[in-house]
Formats: C-alpha cells, sequence, structure tokens
C-alpha cells in the first residue's frame, strides 16, 4: 500500500516556486500547528467550510501565498487583513515573511478566539488582532488610520463594499488587494472604484489560478 502523500509536501514545493527558496524547518512545523488546529476547531466551530488537511493546505494556505506576487517589494512592511476569519490570508503571509507587521481584524467572536490561540500556537506573538468591524475598530483605535501599507481581504463582498472599508487603514498611496471570483465578476463590481485595475496570478506547475483587484488610494 502506497503512503499517503503529506499535504505539507505540497505546501514546501509551493514555497519554493512562489517565493524562489526552499521552506524552512520552522516555516513546516508552524504551518503543521496551524493545520492541525484548524481542523480541530472546525470539528466543532465551523471556522471555514474547507474541512480537509489537502483542501486547507490547497486551498486557504497556498491561495494566500499568492498574495506575495502583489505585494510592494518594500520592507518592513504594514499590513492589515480585515474579515480575516481563520487568518487567511493573513497568517501564512506572517509565516513565510517575518518582515511584515500583520494585523488581523475579525468581526466574528468564535474566529477571533481561534486567532489569539493560533499566533500563541504557531509562535508569532507580534500579530494583533481586533474583534469587531472593521469601521468601528478604525474609528475606535485611531492610532491604525492611515498606518497601513497594504490592506488585504478575501472576495466575501462587492470590492465596492470592502474598499470603503479599507480605505481609512491605508496611507496615501497605499494598497488595497482583493482576492476574487471569475474575470467578469471582477470587473463588473469594480465600477466606480478610481486606480484600480485587475491582475491575474497564474502558477500552472502548481494547478493554481487566481484573479485579484488592486486598488490605489489617492496621495
Amino acid at each position: 500500500m502506497s503512503r499517503q502523500r503529506d499535504p505539507l509536501d505540497d505546501l514546501s514545493a509551493a514555497i519554493r516556486r512562489i517565493l524562489g527558496r526552499p521552506s524552512s524547518a520552522e516555516e513546516r512545523e508552524r504551518f503543521g500547528k496551524y493545520l492541525n488546529l484548524l481542523l480541530i476547531w472546525n470539528r466543532t466551530h465551523r471556522l471555514t467550510g474547507v474541512r480537509s488537511a489537502s483542501d486547507v493546505v490547497h486551498r486557504l494556505f497556498i491561495d494566500s501565498l499568492l498574495f506575495l506576487h502583489l505585494l510592494p517589494s518594500a520592507r518592513p512592511l504594514r499590513i492589515v487583513d480585515i474579515g480575516a476569519g481563520a487568518g487567511i490570508p493573513g497568517v501564512p503571509l506572517r509565516i513565510v515573511e517575518p518582515r511584515i507587521s500583520m494585523t488581523l481584524i475579525e468581526a466574528t467572536r468564535k474566529k477571533a478566539s481561534f486567532l489569539e490561540v493560533l499566533k500563541y500556537e504557531v509562535g508569532i506573538e507580534d500579530i494583533t488582532i481586533f474583534h469587531g468591524r472593521a469601521e468601528t475598530i478604525v474609528a475606535q483605535q485611531v492610532n491604525l488610520f492611515e498606518k497601513f501599507d497594504v490592506v488585504v481581504a478575501r472576495a466575501v463582498s462587492s470590492p465596492r463594499l470592502v474598499f470603503p472599508l479599507a480605505a481609512p487603514y491605508l496611507r496615501p498611496g497605499g494598497e488595497f488587494i482583493m482576492s476574487g471570483p471569475p474575470r467578469a465578476k471582477l470587473v463588473g463590481s469594480q465600477i466606480g472604484l478610481k486606480n484600480a485595475e485587475i491582475r491575474e496570478i497564474k502558477i500552472p506547475d502548481l494547478g493554481v489560478e487566481r484573479m485579484f483587484l488592486v486598488v490605489r488610494k489617492d496621495t
């Protein structure tokens, strides 16, 4: 009987392909702890509809790393993930790039609680977590206003609804990066957004393809 493939091997291959370097033992250990904790919490809390270890790695972890193709090259980089959910894409980005200062904002209590446990479980205590709605948090925490280089988000709503929530966090010239559905839906939903462009990331040898909307905030 052949041994079942470890999905973390696929993640290591993706890190090599996307970052142009081998994954470290520390990264593999952190992603392993992240994977196990997410699967355990999902049994009772349904943090995400992705259920199997393989799907978590491919549809969440590797998908998150695609954002790296769009991030500014300058480091250090201040990023806020709004609607972070189970930490996607913010936590995978922080695991592979320690020069990112990561802030997570999540409105659902059980997901925010998971994030608090996660950051200690995987050993990245410098991640900042806020529980609440994005528009409320930035109004209450004035030190967050226009302090970030990038806002990241996964497509759960129209960009025309999400970008106004992201804009107060962005410094002038900062970028909102949102992963999205097929091109037709993204193009149709960006009407009314200035400085917006659609970017497509394809990595055929990994079998991944994703559309992104990138919006630059006016300077």
